[in-house]
């Protein structure tokens, strides 16, 4: 089974251009299940072995560990891609974790901020000496900066760059891998599109407006320089960073972890008490377009949905925003 295993996840990086972080947390889930299946000094049963009912026990076990039901699904939905790969490669006959449900889970609708608040929010970094002081903004943690530099220069250059980052983000509804991914051959900077990379490795072209040109062109000059002050080194970190759209004080690439703390630091700043993440702009994105009479297969098309239902669930969000609107407005409410 092991072999299989490790079979499985080579398939999943080089066939299925799965990401690492698909491919590190299915590796996880089989490790996890070969565990519970070979308890000490006993062996890991054949493939051949493992039925449905081996399966349901081990997510009952899961359950009896106090696992939240969305953990547990992901487990299942590792096993069964897994033993479907094992079924299409000739290793068993069928998929032993079909025949098993998965738990139900309650549907969440993702928490939208409004068009008003989104505009309020990102308003506040284009205008800094109204809202917060450029020289009080922190670093986010694990930025790295070079040793000699100044204070409010240094600020004002972060402070240019978040706000391009989270215009592009909220104005193109990107994932935050994707955005990070982003490199400069992606962007056509006269008809204002992207190229973006998304799950699977499949392309796509989105769309960016004003605002976003706006604080981009803004943050050009800052890029330059982040290179410049970056220092011999970057040529040896090869051209990965250097074509990097967003980069740190380093030079490098901006990582995932660090837009996630960026979006936090403004929001704590602002003064907010929103649980803002940065795929709360892409929500936000996808929501004010449909409040705003886009079509939902075109919104599908932008976001880089394979399936239309989970593009639907911007539907629930939509309808809730409006019973709240009435509750507040209509006399008879």
């Amino acid at each position: 089974m092991l072999q299989a295993i490790e079979k499985y996840l080579i398939y999943l990086r080089s066939v299925r251009n799965s990401s690492p972080h698909t491919i590190l947390n299915y590796g996880k889930d089989l490790q996890q299940f070969t565990a519970y299946l070979s308890p000490p000094e006993e062996k890991i049963p054949a493939l051949a072995k493992i039925s449905h009912q081996i399966i349901r026990e081990y997510i009952g076990h899961l359950h009896s560990q106090g696992l939240q039901k969305s953990s547990i699904a992901r487990k299942l939905a590792s096993l069964r891609s897994f033993f479907k790969y094992c079924v299409r490669e000739g290793m068993l006959k069928e998929n032993p974790a079909r025949l098993v449900p998965t738990p139900k889970l309650p549907k969440r609708i993702p928490s939208i901020l409004s068009a008003e608040e989104m505009n309020g929010f990102l308003n506040q970094l284009a205008a800094p000496e109204r809202a917060v002081d450029a020289k009080l903004l922190p670093r986010p943690a694990g930025e790295t900066r070079p040793a000699k530099r100044g204070t409010s220069d240094d600020e004002g250059l972060l402070l240019t760059r978040d706000r391009a980052l989270l215009e592009l983000l909220y104005a193109a509804g990107l994932r935050v891998s994707e955005l990070t991914g982003l490199n400069l051959v992606d962007m056509d900077r006269h008809e204002k599109m992207l190229r973006v990379r998304g799950k699977g490795d499949k392309e796509r072209i989105v769309p960016y407006g004003g605002k976003a040109q706006e604080a981009l062109e803004a943050y050009w000059p800052v890029r330059e320089q982040l290179l410049l002050q970056s220092g011999p080194g970057r040529q040896r970190r090869g051209p990965a960073h250097s074509e990097a759209i967003f980069l740190n004080y380093a030079g490098r690439r901006l990582t995932q972890r660090s837009v996630g703390r960026i979006v936090k630091k403004y929001v704590r700043l602002a003064n907010m008490n929103w649980d803002l993440h940065p795929h709360s702009l892409r929500h936000a994105f996808a929501t004010h377009l449909l409040a705003d009479g886009a079509d939902l297969r075109a919104i599908q098309e932008l976001l880089g949905h394979q399936s239309l239902s989970t593009t639907q669930k911007y539907t629930h969000a939509s309808i809730r925003q409006l019973m709240d609107i009435y509750d507040k407005a209509h006399p008879h409410a």
